[in-house]
């Protein structure tokens, strides 16, 4: 079976973290840089959006008393500073990476632009999108979904610390099943929460299947974009 051609990869801040508490663990990047290489290696175009939950998180900081969009930039820039170590891990484990950012920052990475991803794609560089969307009041999600879209992504992966989406949270509950296939309407009507529901229309509206497994499980990447059963798939269906 052969590979799909192109996917978007969302990494959370937090995954960075790994067993740590803040920041990133040196271990838990090596494992998340390994499986990225592998599938580059099988020819894969690689595009990653990823959070910035591990260094400051916006929504947190609004709780807080701050302003919700000061909150929300400060929450941009860690993803920027995210991107910019996710790319150094790539490069040094000899994997061409490169950092668009959807807030100018002059020097650290180039400002988003649609062709220029595109063709880095297809050059076999790793893309790595920071900055979110640029805006307020949207989180990282929204901005996977709608990189995926734009990059003309055939699937969006969501990769997480459990392998799927389940029926009820598995560490609470005995009986709780994953889901192998799911569709975008039951997932935003039974308020599954795996994306907010701005990145579930997006991709509903665009036809974008979304994948959503394990990426702490050595392999689950390459198997994900061999299409093998790992994780839960997400579409229109």
């Amino acid at each position: 079976m052969a590979p799909v051609r192109r996917i978007l990869l969302k990494l959370s801040g937090e995954a960075l973290m790994g067993p740590d508490s803040f920041g990133y663990h040196a271990g838990t990047m090596a494992g998340f840089v390994g499986q990225i290489r592998e599938v580059v290696a099988l020819g894969v175009q690689v595009g990653i959006v990823v959070g910035g939950g591990n260094l400051f998180r916006g929504a947190t900081g609004a709780l807080s008393g701050m302003n919700r969009a000061t909150a929300d930039s400060m929450g941009m820039l860690a993803t920027v500073m995210n991107a910019l170590a996710l790319k150094d891990a790539l490069q040094q484990a000899g994997v061409e990476a490169r950092v668009q950012t959807a807030v100018h920052i002059a020097h650290l990475g180039e400002d988003f632009e649609r062709d220029a991803a595109v063709r880095d794609l297809e050059a076999g560089r790793v893309v790595i999108f920071g900055g979110g969307t640029g805006n307020p009041f949207f989180t990282t999600d929204t901005a996977a979904a709608l990189r995926a879209a734009e990059i003309g992504a055939d699937l969006l992966l969501k990769a997480t610390k459990v392998d799927g989406v389940y029926t009820a949270d598995p560490k609470k509950d005995a009986d709780a099943r994953r889901y192998e296939t799911l569709s975008f309407d039951e997932a935003i009507a039974n308020n599954l929460g795996v994306l907010d529901t701005a990145a579930f229309a997006l991709c509903r509206e665009q036809k974008l299947s979304l994948v959503v497994f394990n990426v702490f499980k050595p392999g689950a990447l390459k198997r994900v974009v061999m299409g093998e059963d790992e994780g839960t798939r997400v579409s229109n269906h």
